[in-house]
């Protein structure tokens, strides 16, 4: 008997179950479906992405709405286009064997007009995204006035995403007496809140501790300088021949850029971000599923809808500005059962953020070198000579073998196999023999925040955490105010009413430049060139002593500029080694070339 049948699913949900392979429940099925199917009750469950948290609620839904009627009886709200679409074909799966079964997906991207007559038609369940939702309903295209069960799906990031009013727009026409089923993978108190508004005594299941990481997936973090990220990120790839990955960055620019960057290196990359249109996310992620992407970069939004059991690994480009998202982030891999590796590349001033992970997800990060040319060298040609090995002998080959045999007639076999090998790791041999030591000193060292570097330019702002600023929406801020690149700005140390920043000396006279007489929101924002780093600490009380008055009282004296670079060390003279910009990437080989690119080139992010 299939282990579903236990949990008191009906027959034909079952076989289901059973032609979608699955026969063991998880935790997550194990402790919701019999407390649904039992009574009409509100539920908030908490577990991990991966987990089969559409089955928990979906399984439930189906065995308790009536098939025969055509009323909407079922409300499923998701955060993104992904996810619910994702859903309502899992949905759809389930139900293969209940006749009459209308599910229909409501999401922006799609034909309003399309997707109203499908309600129309009779939609027993409706899976919707907030934002479209309300404006069918405000349309007055739908009728959820009836619906017995309503499901909030990744609550928390629909909240983290700004839905609250929608979703308590949408569910005021809802009737009071339906059954809420709330789940999430984190608890944050908007969450609570949620809950507390729109639900009557819930039942709360957990699945591990609140907030907690998968026990499927190990944390590694690497620790380089700044400007060396883009660096180590290829290195990682490089080091693990059968990746494949999801890539995170913050924002649509910085994914749509790294992903650029990946293809012109050759690799087998694309982006997936809020600034594509529904189409082109369709081809990037069907390319991924197929596994023609083996790196996918994308933001956090976008990544809600990726479920792909086979994700190697997880690599944190940027880590997110909350801390809670890490969690959503490393639930793509280590699916089904699998295990899964989540990589988070920092520099020196992320690394506090690592051990506030650690208390979050209740694990510890493994702090690993990035590897070395030679490291990697030796991996490919392992790799390589494993594949081969694997490889199936292609018969069509034997017209050629007289031709190819009198070839080779004078060669050993040892030497044979040394030249075919050569092809390949003289590639990478001579991309990575003079690369530099990416590894960055201990986090416990501070010798090279004041080592000196006459290429190098550090600033004095006055803004800081009293006006909203941590050091990542710093750097946001100055690298999109002043059109440079994510790694043009650096050293970032925000105090409290004023911070510091550095830039090579070639953006030296373009930041000062455009910060004469510059305001925000009626405020003068100054910004002049400092002294040495190792001066900051000393400072006190922010820019008062600034000539103009640097401080909150916004002047725009520029009496320190005559003093010129503050000759502080850069971590890199730029985005590559010399030896890695000079040099053709290992990747740009034909055995390499991404497989249709172009649609992962679409118009650039604004932002």
């Amino acid at each position: 008997m299939n282990a579903f049948h236990k949990l008191g699913l009906e027959d034909h949900l079952v076989q289901a179950v059973t032609d979608l392979g699955f026969e063991t429940p998880s935790e997550v099925q194990e402790k919701t479906i019999p407390l649904l199917l039992e009574e009409d009750i509100d539920l908030v469950a908490l577990a991990q992405t991966g987990t089969g948290k559409t089955a928990a609620f979906g399984f439930p839904m189906l065995q308790k709405i009536d098939i025969n009627s055509r009323t909407t009886q079922g409300l499923i709200l998701s955060p993104t286009r992904e996810l619910c679409l994702q859903i309502t074909n899992e949905m759809k799966l389930y139900g293969k064997h209940c006749k009459g079964l209308n599910v229909t997906a409501i999401y922006g991207g799609a034909s309003i007009t399309d997707q109203a007559k499908q309600v129309k038609r009779g939609a027993q369940i409706i899976v919707a995204t907030p934002g479209r939702m309300k404006d069918m309903i405000s349309r007055r295209l739908v009728d959820i006035s009836k619906i017995e069960y309503a499901v909030l799906d990744e609550a928390d990031e629909m909240l983290n995403m700004g839905f609250f009013e929608d979703i308590t727009e949408i569910l005021s026409h809802t009737p009071d007496d339906k059954s809420t089923w709330l789940f999430s993978a984190t608890m944050p108190k908007e969450v609570s809140l949620i809950a507390k508004k729109f639900m009557d005594n819930p039942t709360e299941v957990t699945v591990g501790h609140k907030n907690m990481g998968s026990k499927n997936v190990s944390h590694e973090y690497f620790l380089v300088g700044a400007r060396d990220r883009y660096q180590a990120l290829k290195r990682l790839a490089d080091a693990n021949p059968e990746i494949f990955s999801v890539i995170f960055c913050r924002t649509k620019r910085d994914t749509q850029k790294v992903a650029e960057q990946l293809i012109e290196d050759g690799y087998n990359a694309g982006a997936l971000h809020g600034d594509l249109s529904q189409n082109q996310r369709d081809v990037v992620m069907k390319s991924f599923r197929a596994k023609q992407i083996q790196m996918l970069v994308a933001t956090d939004v976008a990544a809600r809808g990726i479920d792909v059991d086979d994700i190697t690994h997880v690599i944190n480009y940027q880590l997110p500005d909350e801390i809670e998202i890490y969690t959503h982030r490393s639930g793509r891999t280590g699916r089904a059962g699998k295990t899964g590796i989540s990589m988070v590349i920092v520099s020196k001033s992320e690394v506090r953020k690592i051990k506030s992970i650690e208390r979050i997800i209740q694990k510890e990060f493994i702090k690993k070198e990035v590897p070395s040319g030679m490291e990697i060298c030796e991996v490919q040609l392992k790799a390589l000579a494993s594949k081969i090995h694997d490889t199936e002998i292609n018969h069509e080959i034997d017209p050629y073998l007289n031709d190819i045999n009198s070839l080779f007639e004078d060669v050993s076999k040892d030497e044979l196999i040394k030249k075919f090998f050569s092809v390949e790791f003289t590639r990478f041999f001579n991309y990575y023999k003079k690369t530099k030591d990416l590894n960055s000193p201990s986090e416990g060292s501070r010798s090279d925040d004041y080592a000196q570097d006459d290429n190098s330019a550090r600033f004095f702002i006055n803004i800081g955490s009293k006006d909203g600023y941590d050091w990542m929406k710093l750097k946001d801020f100055l690298r999109d105010t002043l059109q440079l690149n994510q790694d043009d700005v650096y050293k970032v140390d925000v105090k409290d009413s004023f911070a510091f920043f550095n830039t090579d000396n070639a953006h030296k006279a373009k930041v000062l430049e455009f910060f004469t007489d510059f305001k925000q929101d009626g405020r003068f924002i100054n910004v002049e060139i400092t002294e040495k780093k190792s001066r900051d600490r000393n400072r006190g009380g922010g820019g008062g002593r600034r000539s103009g008055g640097g401080g909150y009282g916004g002047g725009r004296g520029r009496s320190d500029r005559s003093k010129g670079s503050s000759g502080f060390r850069s971590e890199g003279k730029g985005r590559r080694s010399d030896s890695e910009s000079s040099s053709r990437s290992p990747r740009r080989s034909s055995d390499f070339k991404p497989k249709g690119g172009d649609f992962s080139r679409p118009r650039k992010s604004r932002r």
